[in-house]
Parts: C-alpha cells; sequence; structure tokens
C-alpha cells in the first residue's frame, strides 16, 4: 500500500466541525478514479461519519493537461472506460472524442465558486457536475453547463456567476495548490488522515484500496475503537442522497448488484425511484413527492 506518514503544518483554508479526525482529500472534478471511490466515502460517512470530516483540495493535477492533441483524448478515453468497466462507477469514455472537457482549471474555479455558498453546497455541485460529466457526456467547463448545474441545485446561480470571475474563487483555487504543494500530493485521489493532537504525524493514503484499509487507519488514529453506525433503511438512504449507482448502495449495504436491484424494483413499482441505466451499471433517482 502506498501510504506515508509525515508531520505537517495543516495549513486551513477555512473552518471545518470538529470531529476527532480530519481527513484531507485531495481530487480533481475530471478524475475518473477519484468518482469511482465514491461508493467507499459513502459507507465510510454512513458507518463512522460521527467521527471524522472531509475537506476536499482540489489539486490541479489535471488542470494543466494539454488537452488540444486528439491523441491524448483518445488516452483519456482508454482509461475512462477501464475504470467503468473496474469500479462498476460508470463513466462514459467517448465525451473526450465528442464533447470534451477544453479547460479544467475553470471546472476548479466554479467548484470553489460554488464553495463560497457553503460547504454543502460545494459538495453538492462536485456531484452534480461530477454525474454531468461521466454520465451525461456534458463538457462541464462551458459555462452555461455550470450555470444549468448550480441552477438544478437551487444556487443562487447570479452569486455563482459573479463567483466564478472573482478573485476569492481564485485565491481559494490557489490555496488548494499551495497546500497539494506543501503536503507532496503526486497522486489523485490522495486522502491524509489528521487527528486532534497537532503534534502526530498524518497518514497519506494514494490511490483506492478496499474499504477495510481505511477503517484500519481510522482505529489507528482513534484513542478509542470507533462504533460502527449500521446504514439507514434504503428509502431513506435515496431520500437523502438523490441520485446513486446500484455500486454505491451495494458497498454501502454490503449486497451484490443483483440484490441491490431486486429491492430497488421494489421502490420503483411503489414510485419512491426512478431507474436511469448507464453505460456501464444503472443508477437510481429518487423522486421528490
Amino acid at each position: 500500500m502506498n501510504s506515508s506518514r509525515f508531520s505537517s503544518s495543516k495549513q486551513q483554508c477555512g473552518g471545518s466541525e470538529k470531529k476527532p479526525i480530519e481527513i484531507y482529500m485531495f481530487i480533481d472534478p475530471i478524475c475518473p478514479e477519484c468518482w469511482a471511490l465514491e461508493p467507499i466515502l459513502k459507507k465510510l460517512q454512513i458507518e463512522y461519519g460521527r467521527y471524522f470530516s472531509i475537506k476536499h483540495i482540489l489539486s490541479g493535477r489535471l488542470a494543466d493537461l494539454n488537452l488540444s492533441k486528439k491523441k491524448n483524448f483518445e488516452n483519456i478515453a482508454q482509461v475512462w472506460e477501464k475504470t467503468a468497466s473496474r469500479s462498476g462507477m460508470s463513466c462514459d469514455g467517448s465525451l473526450w472524442l465528442e464533447n470534451p472537457v477544453d479547460s479544467p482549471y475553470t471546472v476548479s474555479i466554479a467548484l470553489k465558486a460554488a464553495e463560497l455558498q457553503g460547504r454543502r453546497a460545494g459538495l453538492r455541485f462536485l456531484r452534480r457536475i461530477q454525474e454531468g460529466l461521466f454520465l451525461e457526456k456534458r463538457n462541464i467547463s462551458n459555462l452555461e453547463v455550470l450555470k444549468d448545474c448550480a441552477k438544478s441545485l437551487g444556487l443562487d446561480v447570479d452569486e455563482f456567476m459573479i463567483d466564478i470571475h472573482s478573485d476569492s474563487a481564485a485565491k481559494a483555487f490557489q490555496c488548494d495548490l499551495k497546500i497539494t504543494s506543501e503536503m507532496d500530493v503526486q497522486e489523485i485521489p490522495t486522502l491524509v488522515f489528521f487527528n486532534e493532537n497537532v503534534e502526530d504525524e498524518g497518514i497519506k493514503i494514494t490511490g483506492s484500496y478496499p474499504y477495510e484499509v481505511y477503517v484500519q487507519i481510522l482505529e489507528e488514529m482513534l484513542s478509542e475503537k470507533p462504533v460502527l453506525t449500521p446504514p439507514p433503511p434504503l428509502e431513506t438512504f435515496m431520500k437523502f442522497f438523490k441520485f446513486v449507482a446500484s455500486k454505491e448502495i451495494a458497498v454501502v449495504y454490503n449486497m451484490s448488484i443483483s440484490q441491490i436491484e431486486r429491492e430497488m424494483k421494489k421502490l420503483l413499482l411503489k414510485q419512491v425511484v426512478e431507474q436511469i441505466p448507464a453505460k456501464y451499471g444503472t443508477f437510481w433517482r429518487y423522486i421528490e413527492e
């Protein structure tokens, strides 16, 4: 496992709720490996969320890609397809051949603009642009697409569009790049775990690992054995998350995809959810009352 311990003066770019563990998660919105980690993150947050908070840091690793060469697009498309078939989190690589993202930098700035409307707004916006990119094959660096994503979440669209062009969003992104550099993050996703004791070293995990690895790290860093919180009823889960893959539900509930799809079809018949086919696997959308 590629992990390391290191001392770091945690550079804060904004406060977060105090829990025993803080996880810095280094991501890029257009990285399929970050998208593939979603099922494990959901499970971790449901079962042990009382013990940690997550701070998303934009690494900018993909922002400086040379996206002008057709060969690069073909390579990225292949990586997407492989990631989707391996992880079960669908992403359609043909986007890069049909409607490629032309400015990863704009995507990062837009995410910082959404975060200016609150941490929860930022998280919801990140998920929404990932869905737009990986499932709907939308060029999420297009301002109209970004505006539409913000509108669909009920964000203040006028404020969002002003913030995209503001110094505040640019500075927030620069702050993330500074943290990435200070913590020597070379790959994404990377998770860095810190506990409350500033004297203790952080634990840095690069790449994706089985769920048990992340639980083991939490246990190692806590002074007590964490108590597992079981997942809620499926309908409650859907009402909270709104739009999820069969893979995400299967990981959270420790069930096979076929078992989950049987359960979801019961909710489908009750008109609680609608089924959304994807290139790889199935997604489910909660039907608001």
